[in-house]
């Protein structure tokens, strides 16, 4: 699943190497990437469910709270002049609750069908990067340098995870097709747009963005199937506090190896 993102030569070679080498804010897409993104997308699925019913903050204040931690995460990230892992991956993660407390609201307080939220999202998603791209050019994570492409990286990342929950929870809920075959689904459209990429020679900044989205059902089926136990769905049953708790662990770990192994970064001596 290790899909690499470029941008031509002619387009953005001069860009790359000045975001690469002084100011570029997100990490190399290794396999250490693709492995922490999906597990951050699986802690937004089952923290949020947590925070809102296990610790009974409600709907409302879980949004507030996740909201107000975003906000404030978001903000030491803009002040930082190059990629942390750290902070970077403590706003994934928030970001994923965040995006998930969306969906909820609209389906649980507004009644919203996720056969309409699903495709309202994607709408808002596809503007976000056309504007994205009518005003940069570019779509590359590659050259995050500017406040605002990172605005516009971090508004895209927020409703690929609102899509993501509403998408997840249609197939294996609405369509009933279940936890575990929902994983196959969507793990098999990643393979497939891996094999379109190393294959079929699929442009790197498409492919790298299909599979950024189709990970977030992804991980919300895993959440799921991990934390619920249903006799119409499946799942193991290990709650929304333990699967949490795993997933949390296996992220801190993870971030903490690449802070000190520099793992996802590039180096200035490849960019020179």
């Amino acid at each position: 699943m290790l899909v690499p993102m470029s941008t031509p030569p002619h387009q953005a070679r001069k860009p790359l190497r000045l975001g690469r080498t002084m100011l570029n804010k997100v990490p190399e897409v290794t396999l250490f990437f693709w492995t922490i993104k999906i597990m951050c997308t699986t802690v937004g699925e089952t923290a949020a469910d947590y925070l809102n019913m296990n610790l009974g903050f409600g709907l409302t204040n879980t949004t507030i709270a996740s909201g107000a931690l975003l906000a404030v995460l978001l903000v030491v990230q803009f002040r930082l002049r190059r990629y942390v892992p750290f902070v970077y991956w403590s706003v994934v993660v928030v970001i994923s609750v965040f995006g998930t407390l969306i969906t909820d609201n609209m389906t649980d307080r507004y009644n919203v069908p996720l056969t309409t939220s699903t495709p309202i999202f994607a709408v808002i998603l596809a503007i976000v990067f056309a504007i994205w791209y009518g005003v940069e050019r570019t779509l590359s994570i590659h050259t995050i340098f500017t406040t605002r492409r990172e605005s516009f990286y971090w508004l895209a990342i927020l409703f690929t995870f609102a899509m993501g929950t509403a998408a997840g929870d249609l197939v294996a809920e609405k369509f009933s097709l279940g936890y575990g075959p929902s994983i196959a689904i969507w793990g098999g459209i990643i393979a497939a747009i891996t094999v379109g990429h190393y294959a079929l020679r699929m442009n790197a900044v498409l492919a790298f963005w299909l599979a950024y989205i189709l990970t977030r059902p992804l991980g919300a089926s895993i959440g799921d199937f991990m934390s619920q136990h249903s006799h119409k769905y499946g799942g193991l049953g290990l709650g929304t506090t333990g699967t949490s708790y795993i997933f949390l662990a296996c992220i801190l770990a993870l971030v903490a190896f690449l802070t000190i192994t520099r793992r996802d970064q590039t180096s200035q001596t490849e960019t020179a």
